[in-house]
């Protein structure tokens, strides 16, 4: 796929690879319609984007978690570009505590934003992706793959929306459509600064060494060649290719190595 005036949706578009996305497909001369809920960063993003590269991005407010508002970015979507050819479910959050210490409330809020909000925005912006023969994607995680300890809930909504993604894509099978999942691995991002402690508050640290991890950049690139190839499955390291495949054929073997590599982060949760 060429990008050039394709109207592409980004939902989780302020910052990370949100953010990262919008700038590869502005570089590609798509026309951008961006969602987040920090509307303020969004506006100096669409503001910049259409400076830089000459195309034209609209920001709208968005909280995934809420059916209302994923209607709404579509509609704005619709109304100003007449069309939707790409929907990049990219929103998400993460969480980090044991699940015998967590509030439950906290699994509520992981599937609200990462299952709920891919399926609300991809509800509405289904129609137009038929009409255009587009691409649905959705930003998952090798913990859609592969659970991990200090990570249940954000596993079991990647889990889910790796589900809903294959039983789209098969529904889909014969109408054009194409559907992709995206699984970027580690990336130095705000997610795990943000990321969901027992008692639902943000950690406001790392748990990990960023330096190691893919950019990003990178991550935007790969995801866009990926819908420019129209791939189905993207795993974009060899350490999540890895525990991908051992998670299949060595599951044993994987919960004993995922265990140990979870006792080397910062402040271990598990020992």
């Amino acid at each position: 796929m060429e990008f050039k005036n394709k109207v592409v949706v980004i939902t989780g578009a302020s910052s990370g690879i949100g953010k990262a996305c919008a700038e590869e497909f502005a570089k590609r001369g798509a026309q951008l319609v961006l969602g987040a809920r920090q509307f303020v960063s969004l506006c100096e993003i669409t503001a910049d984007l259409e400076k830089r590269y000459g195309i034209k991005a609209l920001a709208v407010q968005t909280d995934v978690s809420k059916e209302s508002d994923c209607e709404l970015l579509i509609k704005q979507a619709v109304l100003t570009f007449g069309k939707v050819d790409v929907l990049l479910n990219n929103a998400g959050i993460s969480m980090r505590a044991l699940f015998a210490e967590l509030d439950l409330s906290v699994l509520k809020n992981l599937m609200d934003v990462n299952f709920w909000g891919t399926v609300y925005c991809t509800k509405y912006a289904l129609p137009e992706i038929i009409k255009s023969k587009g691409s649905i994607v959705g930003v998952s995680s090798i913990a859609g793959y592969r659970g991990l300890p200090g990570r249940t809930g954000y596993s079991a909504s990647k889990f889910a929306m790796n589900g809903f993604m294959e039983a789209l894509r098969t529904e889909l099978l014969k109408t054009g459509v194409h559907v992709m999942v995206a699984c970027p691995g580690f990336t130095t991002s705000n997610i795990r600064v943000a990321a969901l402690s027992k008692d639902g508050l943000s950690h406001g640290e790392t748990s990990m060494e960023e330096g190691k991890m893919m950019s990003a950049e990178e991550v935007s690139v790969n995801i866009i060649n990926g819908i420019s190839a129209r791939k189905r499955t993207l795993v974009m390291t060899g350490q999540g290719k890895l525990t991908v495949w051992l998670n299949k054929l060595l599951p044993a073997l994987a919960d004993k190595l995922v265990f140990n590599h979870f006792t080397k982060e910062k402040n271990a949760l598990i020992k």
